[in-house]
């Protein structure tokens, strides 16, 4: 009976439960993450700004951990800066309080109607985005049937003076109560989770406010894992961002420790009902550690570098010469697109280098140079492709009209080669952890391929740089080179590992080094072509 009767309902409804937050961050995130992931990426240095947008994007997916974790990736891809990360990192906090908030409005009543709702939105929605809102509601309603569920075996064990003395120690000993309450929270990865199952023990007689309290500064700990856990593998700027996660939350605990008394008597004297009072005291406790910390976080970044000292890598984002006022003059766009495209390919020359940097001397940070990197070629393929559209839409002259798709071309191409780079970081990677060694002859095929794809690199940088023509020819005859020694080295790798002078596995990577060489000759072969043939870019055909 005790088993069927108690231990069942709580098992099963903690999994409705933490089923039906998935299922609805899925469907919110598919119905809204685009749009929120567009909203963080472009955000400004108002850290009033973006303390809100941080609160707002978290209210909306339910999870201050997927919005911590793309605050980390942006600032991973210097999409953002340290300085940009901590308020929207502060505000996320605010915003996952609306969980709480919901289950104290005690909506449990009505979980099934709202299954129901979902359910057929979810199965019979014509649209796409009809069925992705459906899967947040039918979340929405899963999370609180399981609620529900556990509410009511909650109010059986709450009968137990063994469990009630348990939960009354959380108030003599608050520091207990954080403890738990982080590492429950660390464990599922969800404070809507641990917070959810506070409110609904304590308005079962399990909990009483005192009691509630440690639990739900607990939470604010815990949930920082899921953040930490992503910025294992990003550069030292990233890292940073998580750690001001769990400094923020672990700082603005200790305040809060101090406040309790004060706390219990805001809450109390403003709302009834210990479900509303958690529920109002947890939005509370994260508002004002909000604006305790908003106005010193250049402070608190400096203190982050100092927790997490190193080196930050800096790496310009976004388009430096795409003016919107030049789309009216076609012709100095189309210049301004040409400095970018150019811009362009020296960084993605910067990936090969610092992979193979790696691959020589084993050093990781410049593995994480190459990722962050790829990011900001892409976000500049994405930047120059929108602006060389726009200028398609004004009247042009046939050279112009000519030279458009041939730069359009171009900074494909270039995107490729930023991928085939990052190909080759991996590889590195690849020969560090597996612990690869290669022969002296093998080294000096690599070295030899590199050179060529360098000065060939080299080459049509200087072509994109001056309106010349004449570095093609180099690119032209480099490439035949590249070929060559691709179908050579080939071939002198077979025989050294028929004669047990090189192993299978650094034969297959040293293979795949080879290719990445001469597909990234083969595109910037392309924009060889492209010059000499389409873009004639001639001075007096630009202005």
């Amino acid at each position: 009976m005790a088993i069927n009767g108690l231990l069942f309902p709580i098992i099963g409804g903690l999994g409705l439960f933490i089923f039906g937050i998935k299922i609805m961050g899925d469907g919110l995130k598919k119905a809204a993450g685009e749009k929120m992931r567009e909203l963080l990426s472009n955000l400004t240095n108002n850290r009033f700004k973006g303390l809100t947008l941080g609160a707002i994007v978290t209210s909306i997916i339910q999870s201050s951990s997927a919005t911590t974790v793309m605050v980390v990736g942006f600032v991973n891809a210097g999409l953002m800066t340290l300085l940009q990360a901590i308020p929207i990192i502060i505000g996320a906090n605010i915003g996952t309080t609306i969980t709480a908030q919901l289950i104290a409005f005690k909506i449990t009543d009505y979980a099934l109607p709202i299954v129901a709702v979902g359910s057929f939105m979810y199965i019979f929605g014509k649209k796409k985005q009809t069925r992705q809102i459906g899967e947040a509601i039918l979340g929405f309603g899963i999370l609180f049937l399981g609620l529900s569920i556990m509410g009511g075996a909650a109010k059986t064990l709450g009968k137990g003076p063994a469990i009630q003395n348990f939960f009354s120690a959380f108030s003599s000993n608050p520091l207990l109560g954080i403890l738990i309450g982080a590492i429950a929270t660390a464990v599922v990865q969800s404070s809507s989770v641990t917070t959810g199952i506070i409110v609904i023990m304590a308005g079962n007689g399990l909990l009483d406010l005192g009691s509630a309290i440690p639990l739900i500064l607990g939470t604010n700990i815990g949930t920082c894992i899921t953040a930490l856990l992503a910025s294992i593998k990003t550069n030292i700027t990233a890292k940073r961002a998580a750690a001001a996660h769990i400094t923020f939350n672990i700082m603005g605990t200790i305040v809060a420790i101090f406040m309790i008394p004060l706390y219990i008597y805001i809450v109390t004297s403003f709302s009834s009902g210990v479900e509303r009072q958690i529920a109002n005291m947890h939005t509370l406790f994260n508002i004002v550690n909000a604006f305790l910390f908003i106005g010193i976080v250049p402070a608190f970044s400096k203190l982050i570098e100092k927790i997490v000292p190193g080196e930050e890598l800096i790496v310009e984002n976004g388009p430096k010469y795409l003016a919107k006022n030049l789309i009216n003059t076609p012709s100095i766009a189309i210049d301004a697109s040409r400095k970018e495209i150019k811009r362009a390919m020296v960084i993605s020359q910067e990936m090969i280098e610092s992979a193979m940097k790696a691959f020589h001397n084993g050093n990781r940070k410049e593995i994480e140079k190459v990722h962050a990197r790829e990011d900001i070629v892409d976000n500049l393929r994405d930047a120059i492709t929108n602006y060389l559209v726009k200028i398609t839409e004004k009247e042009l002259s046939v050279t112009e009209a000519k030279m458009v798709p041939s730069l359009l071309h171009t900074i494909n191409d270039i995107e490729r080669i930023g991928d085939h780079a990052e190909n080759l970081a991996d590889l590195a990677e690849r020969k560090i952890d597996d612990g690869l060694k290669f022969s002296n002859d093998a080294m000096e095929e690599i070295d030899r391929m590199h050179v060529i794809v360098k000065d060939m690199s080299y080459n049509i940088i200087k072509s994109l740089d001056g309106l010349d023509k004449k570095p093609t020819d180099t690119v032209l005859r480099k490439e035949k080179e590249l070929n060559q020694n691709f179908i050579k080295f080939r071939e002198t790798n077979v025989a050294r590992i028929s004669k047990k002078r090189c192993n299978s596995l650094s034969g297959v990577l040293f293979v795949d080094l080879l290719a990445n060489f001469e597909k990234i000759g083969d595109h910037i072969t392309n924009i060889a072509q492209a010059i000499r043939g389409k873009l004639q870019w001639d001075e007096d055909d630009i202005y």
